[in-house]
């Protein structure tokens, strides 16, 4: 697998990341009503977000590969 091909699914799974906090964010906010509940979903949300932030900044400022 070349480098390229590496860092698009390495993206890919950071916007799922993404996709999921929002879920999670949503369900903590609307959807539970369990204070303990909340907490642990919304922390587990921001974990992810902030996860898949550093990794989209690391893709991209990596720069392009050499191919």
């Amino acid at each position: 697998m070349s480098v390229s091909l590496m860092k698009m699914w390495i993206s890919l799974s950071s916007m799922g990341f993404m996709f999921i906090s929002i879920l999670l964010i949503y369900l903590s906010r609307f959807k539970f009503k369990n204070k303990t509940l909340k907490l642990i979903t919304a922390l587990i949300a921001y974990i992810l977000m902030i996860i898949s932030g550093i990794i989209i900044f690391l893709i991209v400022f990596g720069g392009p590969t050499p191919e």
